[in-house]
């Protein structure tokens, strides 16, 4: 690994006039060129308060931000010119194009006309755009807006790259070219902070994650770092009708919430699991049952409680 591109040292910050609130304990992070790293959390653990302290538009009470040799936190003008950042909220670029506006960043950040007209074509190309390339921007939808604003992040990228929940608002089909796009930054060069949700999808992209809760890093590291505790193991679904399942004894139960009951079991019981299912639906006590290799989705929510991922999940 490089040395890290944006290094972060026991970063803490509270804000007095919300009781109190702790937006950063204490955070330790890195992300080095070439790799995507995934900042993971519910609504409230503090992502945003953290991208907002990184590229300067919140100081930190204490800590340290240093992004490609630069203190950002002393000199945050010079830390956003070696950032680029896709905001939670989508830039208003009323009265242009999508194709427009993201030339037109391009040409801000020091390209040619012919460069920065390239990539657009490139990036609209990519995230199939060409369609909405030219309408005005009031007449285009929520998902192709959020597209655009990657692309505007994307056409001249900065040694950091910053996505704020860049799959928001976007279709199926299209968030699996925008996934392919995040990658390409990161194979490129970039060291890219991906702040998201969509737990499921992002982990066949990112290289290392951190888990954040109140504010705090409560686990960091590699894909199979995070998940050690559970590998080897499937992840059991069974929606019940009107009672908890009689779960076998090779189940550890986890979580559940109205019909849907969650637990695990080691890979080596898979029969067993699902004679056992297969029972339970056909007696009449469940609906419907999964069996699924355990994914970084379920090591999220066992870290952060099943109620504040539904919940934000019903808001998102």
């Amino acid at each position: 690994m490089h040395d890290p591109i944006l290094s972060i040292r026991e970063l803490c910050k509270r804000y007095p006039g919300k009781r109190g609130a702790i937006a950063s304990a204490g955070v330790n992070l890195e992300v080095s060129a070439g790799e995507v790293v995934g900042l993971l959390g519910h609504n409230g653990a503090g992502k945003t308060s953290l991208v907002n302290q990184i590229v300067g538009l919140v100081k930190p009470d204490s800590g340290s931000i240093t992004l490609s040799g630069v203190d950002a936190i002393a000199n945050p003008s010079k830390a956003r010119a070696l950032s680029c950042v896709q905001a939670q909220a989508n830039v208003p670029i009323t009265g242009l194009t999508p194709a427009r506006a993201i030339s037109q960043v391009g040409r801000i950040r020091g390209l040619s006309r012919a460069a920065a007209e390239a990539n657009t074509a490139r990036l609209i190309d990519a995230l199939d755009l060409s369609a909405w390339a030219n309408v005005p921007a009031q007449k285009i939808s929520g998902g192709v807006a959020r597209l655009t604003a990657f692309a505007m992040a994307a056409v001249a990228p900065s040694k950091l790259v910053v996505l704020d929940e860049p799959t928001n608002d976007v279709d199926p089909v299209r968030r699996q070219l925008l996934w392919t796009q995040i990658r390409a930054l990161a194979d490129q060069g970039a060291a890219v902070l991906l702040v998201t949700h969509n737990v499921r999808e992002a982990e066949h992209v990112v290289d290392r994650v951190a888990i954040l809760d109140s504010g705090q890093v409560i686990r960091e590291g590699s894909r199979s770092e995070v998940m050690a505790d559970l590998e080897g193991h499937l992840t059991l679904e069974i929606d019940m009708i009107d009672r908890q399942p009689d779960w076998p004894g090779v189940v550890t139960p986890h979580r559940h919430h109205a019909m849907r009951w969650v637990g695990t079991a080691p890979s080596s019981t898979a029969d067993e699991l699902i004679r056992w299912a297969e029972a339970t639906v056909k007696s009449g006590e469940a609906m419907r049952y999964g069996i699924a290799p355990v994914s970084l989705e379920d090591i999220y929510i066992g870290l952060v409680g099943a109620e504040n991922t539904e919940a934000e999940g019903a808001t998102a």
